[in-house]
């Protein structure tokens, strides 16, 4: 006699300390629920006959089969098809957020195990008949697909380079400091990009397929430089030597169409590459500009200030105890602005007042930056006289006067206008922005009055010059064929004319010059700065460890004490640095690799000081108050460094004797150059006719309207959003004032 025997579920209801223990799926649970049969002896039946070890064996063998595969012919009803899906679904919602149970670790990981094995067991049984095996091959894949892909991002997380050093020093000084250091991996990378075009699409096929060094005058040192063209003086400087006699500089390039045996197109590339470098520079800087934007919600942030700053505030990735104590009181000091802001804003300040130190800050602004303008202007004055006489009556100081003006200025006049600064306002987030401001408006302007001074008066001058050379050399060639046709005798021939590229006369290269003075403003910013580190970090820090316990007072605590890492300057010397790297890249292709080797040192040397010489900044920032702005300032560095470059790409002629644009009127020719030479006649045409002056601004007036459109859309979807959030308020504000008075009636 066979009987049906279901299984149920025990419904109980439990104390309320256990009801999410309840909701944990028992170990019952986990199998599937179907009805199953046994048998009930009878008293009278005869015993059964025991079964031998073969076919015990055979029998279990056949079971774990039908248990592995599932068996075909057999088919599962609809209803306890459901069940069963809808203990996978609940098994597999278990394994997703099983770490968020507020259970015993040993509980998690009890369930955890049990849950996959269920999963694991009857993920096949939902398919039917000869579907099982596909639908248990199609599960398979998709486990494998998402384990690969789990795989792959840890695989992209542990090739970021510095992560570990960026994670100590975050946990040590907090996210504000650990920010500065993003920011500098972020660079790297931008400038690897650049390398990378600048070394695979100019320097090497130039060094692989171009003619070598000593074929042509432009590749050779002259004759009267040869004795110290490899001095250490010489090749740190950067002048005539065997350094600016190759590929990392603009002269050294041959202006022939095409190089090698493979016909590579080097002015093209030349061309090509430096205009990529700028688009890729935009693009990128761009993208995360908008992404730190995007990550904003767009709305005023008054809503409930206080409450935000009191639960929002506590950077949860400290784990030093001094830098604790520091956040602490960074937070205190915030909510005491907070307050007499507050405060502020209720009371009616002296409008006179305001403008008059308003007056008095911008007055100060403009006479330091026109001291320091007055003090570049006559430091490159006398580099310019200096430049004509004789190197070897000349010192030091007169020779590099300029470069110390240019890397010294953005370190010292800030403090004496910070002082300033201090002495007028009362708020110290003020004065912190005041001075940020100062500090990279007295960095760029230092930086390009300096370059369109020195360049382009340089330049122009150079131009003027070459008239003159030309007709030089031209006279020089003409003398020494009619020297060399008097030293024949007769009508007889003589052996060919040459001579050697080291005694040519050529004319001067203003591209290759502006490239050198870049390199060596780059040169020289490194080690000023690594020598900014050892003295005013690396010896103050030790004076203070070791003198503390002979001196007077504390020294720790007191004057001088240990130095705090300053943040925005740092980030400001950086962006200052990469704009002179966009500016100069296009005559030095060497410098996106030099930059490189700066950030990567710079990194090592910056975690090493600030982790042994450093101690947390008093008054910690949060590190997304700053991204948007060091950005902002990086976007306007790149677009100041590059209007120079473009500037003289389309109206300056280039030099005659070097280069890969040189017998050219303009840099842009060898675009037309090259579609008459290798393109058909009919794409020149229509090329030249889509850059007809008429549809070029027709093209520009629409992408200004397209613009014009977007910054409008965008202002009406902040003003909606705004509106939204007045009427969630006045709601929630309406909703109080019901349920107060549903209380009141009730009472």
């Amino acid at each position: 006699v066979q009987i049906q025997v279901e299984e149920k579920e025990d419904n109980s209801e439990e104390s309320s300390s256990e009801e999410e223990e309840d909701k944990l799926p028992r170990r019952e649970s986990l199998r599937p629920k179907r009805k199953r049969t046994r048998d009930v002896i009878n008293e009278d039946d005869p015993e059964p006959e025991p079964e031998d070890e073969e076919t015990r064996k055979a029998r279990e063998k056949e079971r774990r089969r039908r248990l592995k595969r599932g068996a075909e012919e057999e088919e599962i009803d609809e209803e306890e098809l459901e069940r069963l899906k809808a203990q996978l679904d609940e098994n597999k919602q278990m394994i997703a957020n099983v770490k968020c149970k507020p259970w015993k670790m040993e509980k998690k990981i009890e369930v955890l195990k049990e849950a996959k094995k269920f999963v694991s067991e009857n993920e096949g049984a939902l398919g039917k008949g000869k579907g099982k095996q596909w639908f248990a091959f199609k599960m398979m894949m998709a486990k494998k697909r998402a384990k690969f892909l789990r795989d792959f991002e840890n695989f992209k997380a542990a090739c970021i380079p510095w992560e570990n050093k960026i994670k100590a020093i975050e946990s040590q000084f907090g996210s504000s400091v650990a920010s500065y250091f993003l920011f500098l991996r972020w660079m790297y990378g931008v400038n690897m990009v650049l390398f990378i075009l600048t070394f695979s699409l100019i320097m090497l096929p130039e060094y692989l397929w171009g003619l070598p060094y000593g074929s042509l005058p432009r590749k050779t040192v002259p004759r009267a430089e040869e004795a110290s063209a490899a001095n250490f003086g010489v090749l740190y400087d950067f002048n005539v030597s065997l350094a600016q006699y190759s590929v990392l500089f603009y002269g050294y390039y041959d202006n022939q169409r095409t190089i090698g045996w493979v016909n590579f197109r080097m002015p093209l590339s030349y061309f090509l590459v430096g205009i990529m470098c700028i688009g890729y520079s935009f693009l990128v800087v761009l993208k995360a500009m908008t992404q730190n934007i995007g990550d904003d919600g767009g709305g005023d942030d008054n809503t409930f200030k206080f409450s935000w700053m009191v639960f929002t505030s506590w950077d949860y990735l400290i784990g030093n105890a001094e830098t604790a104590d520091n956040k602490f009181n960074s937070i205190t000091m915030n909510f005491k602005e907070a307050i007499m802001e507050e405060k502020a804003a209720q009371v009616e300040e002296n409008i006179h007042l305001v403008r008059f130190l308003r007056f008095l800050a911008n007055f100060f602004v403009f006479l330091t930056l026109g001291a320091s303008g007055y003090l570049i202007f006559w430091a490159v004055k006398r580099s310019q006289e200096f430049a004509q006489q004789d190197p070897d009556t000349l010192g030091w100081w007169e020779k590099n006067e300029v470069r110390p003006c240019m890397l010294f200025m953005p370190l010292y006049i800030p403090e004496i206008f910070f002082f300033h600064l201090k002495t007028l306002f009362s708020f110290p987030i003020i004065t912190v922005v005041w001075t940020i401001h100062f500090l990279f408006s007295i960095q760029c302007f230092s930086s390009f009055f300096f370059f369109f001074l020195t360049s382009f008066s340089f330049i122009f001058e150079t131009i003027e010059e070459e008239k003159l050379v030309k007709a030089n050399i031209t006279l020089w060639e003409a003398n020494m064929i009619k020297a060399y046709n008097a030293s024949l005798s007769g009508n007889s021939t003589g052996p060919p004319f040459f001579v050697h590229p080291a005694d040519v006369p050529r004319g001067p290269c203003w591209e290759t010059m502006v490239g050198q003075e870049f390199v060596r403003l780059t040169i020289s910013d490194v080690l000023t700065t690594y020598v900014t580190i050892l003295i005013g970090d690396f010896l103050r820090a030790c004076f203070v460890r070791f003198c503390n316990y002979c001196w007077c007072w504390d020294l720790e605590y007191g004057y001088p004490s240990y130095t705090e890492f300053d943040i925005s300057g740092n980030v400001l010397a950086l962006i200052f640095n990469q704009g002179m790297i966009w500016m100069g890249s296009f005559y030095a292709p060497c410098l996106p690799g030099i930059n490189i080797l700066r950030l990567h040192t710079s990194m090592y040397f910056q975690c090493w000081a600030v982790m042994c010489c450093n101690v947390p900044e008093a008054r910690v920032f949060k590190s997304s108050r700053g991204n948007t702005f060091y950005l902002g300032m990086l976007l306007l560095i790149l677009f100041l460094s590059t209007m120079p470059v473009l500037y003289m790409i389309v109206s300056l002629p280039p030099s005659f004797d070097c280069g890969p644009f040189s017998g050219k009127n303009r840099m842009f020719e060898v675009i037309g150059e090259t579609l008459e030479h290798d393109f058909p006649s009919w794409m020149a045409k229509v090329l030249r006719q889509l850059s007809n002056p008429g549809l070029v601004i027709a093209v520009i007036l629409v992408m200004v309207l397209a613009i014009y459109y977007l910054n409008a859309t965008a202002k009406g979807q902040k003003a909606a959003n705004l509106d939204l959030k007045k009427k969630m308020k006045m709601q929630a504000l309406e909703n109080k004032m019901r349920n107060m008075k549903m209380a009141a009636a009730r009472a």
